[in-house]
């Protein structure tokens, strides 16, 4: 019986962002090939002998004019195609020379990040857009009996970190206070242009219209099909390959993975560590924080081996 081979092609991509972190750079594919006339992130194929940077760099410098000097890893893509395997090896760009244009005649444009769903891009390209538009950092609330107090420290967080995707996670109060609680942190995040995911069942957003619904890990297992609207955002807490497998069945839109390191909420889980944390990111297919005893000394690292960032509650919430 004659197996067939797929091919692997290998893509280095860019996701170039405008100096006020609002724009990001798209290109259209030339009419004449797979996909054509769909929008896509400027980048092209890599030579045997190349790295994904090395490979992105020529590229970009062949298809836009620019050279590039600083940039750093987003999210690794595996799409399978009939004939195919596609792996898309995605670098957010912070900061190259020259102005890109089409240099072999394509289109290119500027596009605020806020408009991206307006264009069709091929289906591979789905989870970049998402990583494009999603931040590095994920404040994730603690437990406070105050509420004073914790809008006191989710409007500092807000303000003087920048925050801008929290999830307000408050198992310790009832369904009318965390209702309360929810529409005043969801009045913050609006002010200060964030994102409220809530950790909640997910027809609480027919009381608090938030921005999504993160999913525990119990709550993610127990669906069949995605459970909100595809306007809304969905996460997912996940601790190993079954969980992930099933939030991309869902349709989430990330997700965290945890823990990284043993933290003192579960002193007694077994820490994953990068190596088995990379290996994971590695076939999630979708955006990936990083959660268990992460600080912001860790984003660096989190982000080399394929994370779009970290995820923390007692590094953000002070």
């Amino acid at each position: 019986m004659n197996v067939m081979v797929k091919r692997r092609v290998h893509v280095a991509a860019a996701a170039m962002i405008s100096a006020d972190q609002k724009q990001v750079l798209i290109a259209r594919r030339p009419s004449n090939v797979d996909h054509g006339g769909l929008w896509e992130f400027p980048g092209g194929k890599l030579a045997p002998y190349e790295t994904g940077l090395e490979g992105l760099k020529r590229e970009l410098h062949e298809e836009l004019g620019v050279e590039i000097s600083c940039a750093q890893p987003l999210i690794r893509v595996h799409h399978e195609y009939p004939d195919k395997h596609i792996l898309l090896d995605v670098w957010q760009v912070h900061a190259f020379s020259g102005e890109p244009f089409g240099r072999e005649g394509q289109a290119v444009r500027w596009v605020p990040m806020n408009e991206l769903a307006n264009y069709p891009f091929p289906a591979a390209n789905l989870p970049i857009l998402r990583a494009v538009m999603l931040p590095t950092e994920y404040l994730i609330t603690a437990e406070e009996t105050d509420e004073a107090r914790f809008d006191a420290r989710l409007e500092r967080a807000l303000k003087e970190d920048n925050i801008r995707l929290v999830q307000l996670r408050a198992k310790e109060l009832d369904h009318n206070a965390f209702v309360a609680r929810a529409l005043r942190a969801l009045a913050l995040c609006r002010h200060y242009g964030a994102r409220l995911l809530l950790n909640a069942a997910p027809a609480l957003l027919d009381d608090v219209d938030a921005d999504g619904i993160q999913l525990t890990s119990e709550r993610l297992m127990q669906l069949e099909r995605r459970p909100i609207a595809e306007n809304k955002w969905l996460s997912a807490s996940t601790h190993n390959t079954a969980q992930l497998k099933q939030a991309a069945m869902l349709g989430c839109d990330f997700v965290t993975l945890s823990p990284l390191r043993t933290t003192p909420s579960h002193p007694d889980v077994p820490p994953m560590g990068w190596h088995d944390f990379q290996q994971l990111v590695e076939r999630a297919g979708m955006p990936v924080f990083a959660l268990g005893g992460m600080t912001r000394f860790d984003a660096n690292h989190a982000r080399a081996v394929g994370a779009q960032g970290i995820a923390s509650i007692r590094d953000f919430w002070k």
